[in-house]
């Protein structure tokens, strides 16, 4: 008999240290949440920053634009005149007219003259039924102030017309002798209604932390901190606030950073924490803040955060199995070299053994396959999370690609009204069809969001490389802003073999890609180029950055690579995009131009157009 070697000793499973890593690093991940949470609150607070200082320099300049009117007015002899003689019934209504337009040519609420006992002598808003006329404002205090010179600004909500106003006086002076008052109010409600439909609210609260203006209503009037019983007494006698509503409200503070702090308001519900940020209007002694919910920056660091964990997994379960299957081999081999001593005697055994082998490599085969298609399944969820993701960073210029058409929409339904009043039919038809123009120019880049944002379920195929182009650039027009961009036509005969929309998305990370990189120049170019060569099409991207560093550009597609700084990417966009060009048949390559910047060339197959394309 054969005499046997001795057993070859069983390795260690790795399972355990793989499972140890694999618990480390998500401890790791878990214990950094809050540190990416903050992070992106913070990114969140500072994108909300620029919709603030929008709203803050609308504000300064239609308050700028009150102040000066009330000493102009008040000029006018004819003003001395009706406060002289108040009784004169030809007199007033001509005063009344005159005041009525004024308002209309300065594009405010009221303008209306006082006597020295605070009464209203002559307004324009005589025709309305919320007359100013012979109402008296002597309780106001830049009625007062305006009678001794003082500083007249002045807001609050109008007892009259109902409507909170920025008012500011200017007396009237015969010689050397005050007669009167002339008093301006700027209907500040307006600017509420430009603020509502964002994502976050803003609101503006004056020197007794009391909230005046709010795109929340049920914010308005509120106050931030407790009011003394001397300044609701104040406020009272000026009868500046409904004192009903002066309801402090509930909410603690917290810094983010020096121009960022978090604030939670205890009463209202699930939308209770928010980050912001504060300006000053100094003229009006006002500060104004815009208050953007936490939540979606939250819930986008979890998603992150998600991602991250389901990386490390499926690392964990790629090593797990090489190291399993390594250790199989290495256990069978041992089995073979000891077998082959007891061949003889063992022949029917070795061939069970070799059936068993056979079988267990069936089952690692079909493992296999359900891995690729897992990891198949992964990168469509990934490709998606790309898409998404370069949506939320064009979110900013979006609502401002959609602000400026509202905004003229608006304008053009307002002046269509008045044309209607004054019977100018004409000219109201064609702010209607301004109107229509600027609908279809929404519906247009809402129709390419919808496009852009859809899973792809189509088949490589023919495609129109004008059409992808064309819809690529619509899709990014609202960052393209401010770029000068070269684009070739390449004509309606120019095919390419890939699928619209997964194409469309690599022009689109590329695109933004390049406009990352010029984000501090400035002088901002892209170049598309197109070339033909056989069979094959070269589309260029190139934009005038500081280039590639060359070290980096040999692991420039690899996943979760990345050159940009904390939350401004995964480093998955170009692995994506490199992914689904090989799907195409085609190629992904970036190297530096020889006269600056970067580029990235694309090389696709050439297709036919096809059969009902072409008839």
């Amino acid at each position: 008999m054969t005499a046997l070697r001795p057993p070859v000793p069983r390795l260690r499973s790795p399972g355990l240290l793989v499972a140890g890593a694999v618990l480390a690093l998500l401890t790791g991940a878990l214990a950094a949440l809050p540190k990416v949470e903050r992070s992106f609150i913070v990114e969140e607070g500072l994108r909300a920053e620029a919709t603030l200082k929008l709203a803050v320099e609308a504000m300064r300049g239609t308050l700028t634009r009150a102040e000066t009117p009330p000493a102009l007015i008040a000029e006018r002899p004819i003003l001395a005149q009706l406060l002289r003689d108040p009784g004169n019934e030809g007199l007033a209504p001509f005063v009344n007219e005159q005041l009525r337009q004024t308002a209309l040519a300065l594009n405010v609420s009221d303008v209306y003259v006082m006597d020295l006992n605070g009464t209203t002598v002559a307004a324009s808003s005589y025709r309305s039924e919320r007359s100013f006329v012979d109402q008296n404002f002597a309780y106001r205090p830049y009625f007062t102030q305006a009678l001794v010179g003082g500083d007249t600004r002045f807001h609050a909500l109008g007892t009259t017309s109902g409507e909170r106003g920025y008012f500011v006086a200017a007396p009237v002076i015969d010689r050397t002798e005050v007669v009167g008052v002339v008093a301006v109010k700027a209907n500040v409600e307006e600017f509420e209604d430009s603020w509502t439909g964002g994502g976050s609210d803003l609101i503006v609260v004056d020197r007794n932390n009391v909230i005046f203006l709010s795109s929340r209503p049920d914010l308005r009037f509120r106050t931030l901190v407790p009011l003394s019983e001397e300044t609701v007494a104040a406020i009272g006698a000026i009868r500046q606030y409904p004192l009903s509503r002066l309801v402090r409200l509930d909410s603690t503070t917290e810094p983010l950073s020096d121009d960022l702090t978090l604030i939670r308001f205890a009463d209202e519900g699930a939308r209770s924490e928010y980050v912001t940020s504060m300006r000053l209007i100094a003229t009006a002694g006002w500060r104004a803040s815009i208050l953007t919910p936490t939540g979606p920056a939250r819930t986008q660091a979890r998603v992150v955060m998600a991602v991250l964990v389901l990386a490390i997994l499926l690392a964990g379960l790629v090593a797990a199995v090489y190291l399993q299957r390594r250790a199989r081999l290495v256990e069978r081999l041992a089995a073979q070299a000891a077998t082959q001593d007891l061949l003889e005697r063992r022949v029917a055994e070795r061939t069970a053994d070799l059936d068993r082998a056979i079988d267990r490599l069936q089952s690692e085969v079909e493992e296999r396959r359900a891995t690729e298609a897992a990891l198949r399944r992964t990168q469509a969820e990934l490709v998606q999370a790309g898409k998404l993701a370069a949506l939320g960073q064009m979110s900013a210029a979006l609502s401002h690609e959609f602000n400026q058409p509202l905004a003229a929409v608006k304008s053009y339904a307002e002046n269509a009204a008045t044309f209607l009043d004054r019977g100018r039919a004409d000219e109201a038809r064609q702010n209607i069809t301004l109107i229509s123009t600027m609908a279809d120019r929404m519906a247009a880049i809402s129709k390419h969001l919808r496009n852009f944002a859809r899973r792809p379920m189509e088949a490589v195929g023919p495609v129109r490389l004008a059409e992808v182009l064309d819809d690529a650039l619509a899709l990014m027009a609202a960052r393209l802003a401010g770029t000068e961009v070269e684009v070739p036509d390449p004509g309606p005969d120019l095919w390419v073999t890939g699928g619209h929309v997964r194409l469309q998305q690599v022009l689109v990370n590329l695109l933004s890609n390049a406009l990352d990189a010029m984000e501090r120049q400035p002088d901002k170019r892209i170049r598309i180029g197109i070339e033909t060569a056989g069979q094959e099409v070269r589309l260029s991207v190139r934009d005038s950055g500081t280039g590639l560093d060359p070290e980096v550009i040999p692991q420039i597609f690899d996943p979760f690579f990345s050159t940009k700084g904390p939350g401004k990417g995964l480093g998955l966009g170009l692995s994506i995009s490199y992914n689904i060009v090989r799907d195409f048949g085609g190629v992904l390559g970036a190297a530096n131009h020889p006269e600056g910047g970067a580029v990235f060339t694309l090389t696709l197959k050439r297709a036919d157009a096809p059969r009902l394309a072409a008839e």
